[in-house]
C-alpha cells in the first residue's frame, strides 16, 4: 500500500506518524525517532549518545537488565535503542497479540530506565573494552583519523562510540541530562506499520505518547566544513596499508538535482566491478582487493568519501591513481555506456529496495525528515530514466570541490 503521513495531537503537540498497514502479517513494527537527538549533540562528550542509547538498553531500574530481557524473551518482544548522527531511536517490534504488552513494557522503560551507577559503570567497562581492541582494526583507526581531518572543529569530527578518554568522564548526570533533552515530544517522529488501522494504532501508542515529556525542540545544526587537499599517515605494523579519503560535495538534502549525485555516484564508485574505482584499482593494475567511493547525502551535511586495502609499498601509487581518476572523472565526465548501465541497474533494482514492511517505512521516513515529497522516489527514478548524458556532465564537472581530497592512511 505505501505509507501515508498523517499527525497525532498530544498536549498540544502535532506529531508526525509515517504508518503503512500491512494485514498479511499480524506483527506490529514501532520507532520512535527522535530528530536532531544522534551524537551530533555529544559536543565535548564524545560517545555520550551511544552509551546513552545503550543504558535504555539496560531495562529499568525494578526489573533492572536481565529480568526486563526475560520479559521481552518470554513475550516474542523487541524494544532496543540505537543512534545515527542525527537521530536518536527507540523501536518496538512483537507479534500483534502481544503488541499491549509491548508498549507496557516500552512505558516502564520511558518511566523508570535503569538509570544507575551499577548500569553505567558495566556498560563504560565494556566500551572501554571495545575502543580497547579497536586501536588494531586499522579500518577503524583510518576512518576515525579521516573524520577527524575532514570534518576538523564540528560535531562529526570525534568518533560516534566515543574515546577511552571521553567514555571514562562520562556521568549519569550526563546522560540523564542527554536523555532528557532527547526524549521530548516536539522532536518525535513516529514510524510505524503493521496489522493495525491507523485508528487502532493511534489507540495503541497513546498511552506511551503521554508518557513523553513535552519539553524545546532540538534545531537541526548543519555540519559545516570545505575539504582540502592533504594527507595524514599513521604507522602501523601492519602489512597492508588502509587508505581512507574525502571532500566536500556542496550540494542539500532538498536539492532537486541529487538524482545526478545518485547517477554519479554509482558510476564513480559504487556499482562495485564496473565502477571507475573499481576497474581502474583492481582490475587494470591489481593494487587492491576492492575499491569503493560515494557521495552520502544527510539533512546536516554532505560529503563525497570512499576507501581502499592495497600493499604498503603500493600506497603512494594507488593514492595518486585514486586523485587522478576523480579529477579525470570531473573534467570528462562519464561515457554513454556507462550511464546507461547505471541506469539499467538503478531502475531494475528499485523493486528490491522497497520489498518489505521495514524498508518502505525507512524510505517514507527518509523522505519526510529531508522534506520530500511521499512520491520523490518515484518522480527520482523517472528522472534517472530521462538523464541526458550532457546534463549528467555538466553536472559533475560543477563540483570541482570533490578534487580537494583529503587522504587519511595507515601503513607500516
Amino acid at each position: 500500500m505505501g505509507a501515508t503521513i498523517k499527525h497525532i495531537d498530544i498536549k498540544g503537540i502535532s506529531i508526525p506518524i509515517i504508518f503503512e498497514e500491512q494485514r498479511n502479517l499480524p506483527i506490529l513494527n514501532l520507532q520512535l525517532v527522535f530528530k536532531n537527538s544522534g551524537y551530533i549533540q555529544d559536543e565535548d562528550k564524545s560517545g555520550l549518545a551511544s552509551l546513552s542509547s545503550k543504558l535504555l538498553n539496560e531495562g529499568t531500574k525494578e526489573l533492572g537488565a536481565t529480568k526486563f530481557a526475560e520479559q521481552l524473551d518470554e513475550n516474542a518482544i523487541t524494544i532496543n535503542s540505537s543512534n545515527g548522527f542525527e537521530t536518536f531511536v527507540i523501536e518496538v517490534s512483537s507479534l500483534k497479540d502481544k503488541s499491549s504488552k509491548a508498549i507496557n513494557l516500552l512505558n516502564d522503560l520511558l518511566k523508570s530506565p535503569n538509570l544507575t551507577q551499577n548500569s553505567l559503570d558495566k556498560l563504560k567497562t565494556i566500551q572501554i573494552g571495545a575502543l580497547k581492541r579497536k586501536e588494531n582494526d586499522f579500518d577503524y583507526v583510518s576512518s576515525n583519523q579521516l573524520k577527524s581531518i575532514l570534518f576538523k572543529n564540528t560535531a562529526l569530527e570525534n568518533p560516534a562510540s566515543g574515546t577511552v578518554d571521553t567514555i571514562s568522564k562520562i556521568q549519569l548526570e550526563d546522560i540523564e541530562t542527554f536523555l532528557n533533552k532527547t526524549l521530548s515530544l516536539e522532536n518525535l517522529i513516529i514510524v510505524a506499520g503493521g496489522d493495525f488501522s491507523l485508528e487502532e494504532f493511534e489507540d495503541l501508542i497513546k498511552s506511551t505518547l503521554e508518557n513523553i515529556k513535552s519539553s524545546k525542540e532540538i534545531e537541526n545544526k548543519k555540519v559545516k566544513f570545505t575539504s582540502k587537499k592533504e594527507k595524514k599517515t599513521l604507522l602501523k605494523e601492519t602489512e597492508q596499508a588502509y587508505i581512507y579519503f574525502g571532500s566536500s560535495f556542496n550540494i542539500d538534502s532538498k536539492d532537486e538535482e541529487n538524482y545526478k549525485a545518485k547517477v554519479a555516484s554509482f558510476i564513480l564508485g559504487g556499482a562495485g566491478f564496473g565502477s571507475r574505482l573499481m576497474e581502474e584499482i583492481r582490475v587494470k593494475r591489481g593494487l587492491a582487493y576492492s575499491a569503493y567511493g560515494s557521495i552520502s547525502i544527510n539533512k546536516s551535511h554532505t560529503y563525497f568519501s570512499g576507501y581502499l586495502q592495497t600493499k604498503n609499498e603500493n600506497s603512494d601509487e594507488a593514492i595518486k591513481l585514486v586523485e587522478e581518476i576523480i579529477e579525470g572523472f570531473v573534467t570528462n565526465g562519464v561515457t554513454q555506456e556507462e550511464l546507461d548501465a547505471a541506469k539499467n541497474f538503478l531502475t531494475g533494482s528499485e523493486p528490491l529496495r522497497s520489498e518489505t514492511l521495514a524498508q518502505r517505512l525507512n524510505r517514507a521516513f527518509t523522505l519526510y525528515y529531508r522534506g520530500l515529497e511521499p512520491d520523490y522516489a518515484k518522480k527520482e527514478l523517472d528522472k534517472i530514466q530521462n538523464l541526458k548524458l550532457e546534463d549528467l556532465n555538466k553536472y559533475i564537472k560543477s563540483h570541482n570541490e570533490i578534487n580537494n581530497l583529503t587522504f587519511s592512511i595507515v601503513r607500516k
